[in-house]
This record gives C-alpha cells, sequence and structure tokens, in this order.
C-alpha cells in the first residue's frame, strides 16, 4: 500500500498527517485527581465513582463418567496399600503382645488354667505357647499372605469394573467448583 496512512481503522479526527507518517495524539490527561471520600465518612469506605466488584461466579458443576479403570495403576496402588496394612498388621501384634505382658494378663490366665486344672497338672505357661517371637512371625505370615490376595483381588475387581463398565456405562460423579 503506497498510502501514508495505511491502517485503515485510523481514519478519525486524532491523526495528524505531517510529512514523515501519521501521527497519534496522546490521550487528553485528566485535570484533576478523583475527588476524595465525603467529609464525615470513613476513609476506606467506597466511593460512588469507582467501579463496582464483579459479583461472585456460581459454583461449576460437570458430570462425568468413571467409565474405565487402568489395571495397572491400580495394582500398584494396592500394592502399596496392602503393603503398608501389613506393616500396621505386624507392629499392632508386637504392641498388643507388650500390653499385654506388661498389664499381667498372661500371669492371671496361667494362674486361671491352674486352677481349672487343679494343682496336679503341670505347671501350663503361655508365653511358651505365644511368646512374642511366634506372635511376630505369625502376623508377618498373616501380612504377606494380606498383600498377595488383596493385590490380587483389587486386580480382579478392576477387570471385572472394566467389564462391567462397557455394558452399563460406569459410575457417575458430580464434581463442583467450590
Amino acid at each position: 500500500m503506497s498510502s501514508p496512512n495505511s491502517n485503515p481503522r485510523a481514519t478519525g479526527g486524532s491523526v495528524k498527517q505531517t510529512g514523515t507518517g501519521p501521527r497519534v495524539n496522546a490521550p487528553a490527561r485528566p485535570t484533576q485527581r478523583p475527588a476524595g471520600p465525603a467529609p464525615g465518612t470513613r476513609p476506606g469506605a467506597a466511593r460512588p465513582g469507582l467501579v463496582k466488584p464483579a459479583p461472585k461466579a456460581k459454583a461449576r458443576k460437570a458430570r462425568l463418567l468413571v467409565s474405565k479403570v487402568d489395571p495397572w495403576s491400580v495394582l500398584k496402588m494396592s500394592f502399596l496399600l496392602s503393603v503398608a496394612l501389613g506393616i500396621v498388621t505386624v507392629v499392632a501384634a508386637i504392641v498388643i503382645w507388650t500390653v499385654l505382658d506388661l498389664t499381667g494378663i498372661f500371669d492371671g490366665v496361667n494362674d486361671l488354667l491352674r486352677e481349672i486344672a487343679g494343682s496336679e497338672s503341670g505347671g501350663f505357661d503361655l508365653r511358651q505357647f505365644a511368646s512374642l517371637g511366634q506372635v511376630v512371625s505369625f502376623a508377618t505370615i498373616i501380612a504377606v499372605v494380606n498383600v498377595v490376595l488383596l493385590t490380587a483381588l483389587a486386580m480382579l475387581s478392576a477387570v471385572l469394573y472394566n467389564i462391567s463398565s462397557t455394558l452399563v456405562g460406569g459410575i457417575g460423579v458430580t464434581l463442583t467448583d467450590d
């Protein structure tokens, strides 16, 4: 374009034509500052000439369907959670055995069994059958079996969910933006 005013929108009266090309006038500055607060009002009060804040937006809602669950991610997550549950099982067994031993429950059960069986029987000691080592070993075996079973059950549940969600469409979830 060879015209000196190549901007098609700049056709208003604010453009001055000189020999060097189009020049836009600067906007006029306000002649005075905005009015201060009216006498007798507190300094933080809203002034009538200012822009009001935007109204609060309503919470958005999204309705979604969980139509597929990734079996690999379910396997990893269930393994991690079942290992944590196994650790909790072993620690709880140790704590319970220690509390029972410190409170004298084992001695009370031994005395009760001696009274029931009579004095002729040989001394029965519950700690021989339920020592701390045996309790921890049993709790560890239970924890390992639980890790295997819970991981396999969660994986099977994910596969069954994927199969059934193809038939019925999945589980509906509504998410909100609070």
